[in-house]
């Protein structure tokens, strides 16, 4: 009776022992330093063509036709 529990257990424990565990790597990760100082503000761009106006001191507005559904 007492062969009958021990033999399990040892072979329990010789194959639990033989198993490889996954070795566990470490990566470093690079940690953000302190905020530097801020640069200058840049030049505002040039705001583009407004249009030429219509006859009559009017603004002609061009409209896109409207986007049609997909198929």
């Amino acid at each position: 009776m007492k062969l009958s529990i021990l033999i399990p257990t040892l072979f329990a424990a010789l194959v639990l022992a033989a198993c490889d565990r996954p070795a566990v790597v470490a990566v470093p990760v690079a940690s953000p330093g302190p905020a530097g100082a801020t640069g200058a503000t840049g030049a505002t761009g040039s705001q583009g063509n407004t249009g030429k106006p219509g006859e009559g001191g009017t603004t002609v507005v061009v409209v896109p036709p409207a986007a049609s559904a997909p198929n």
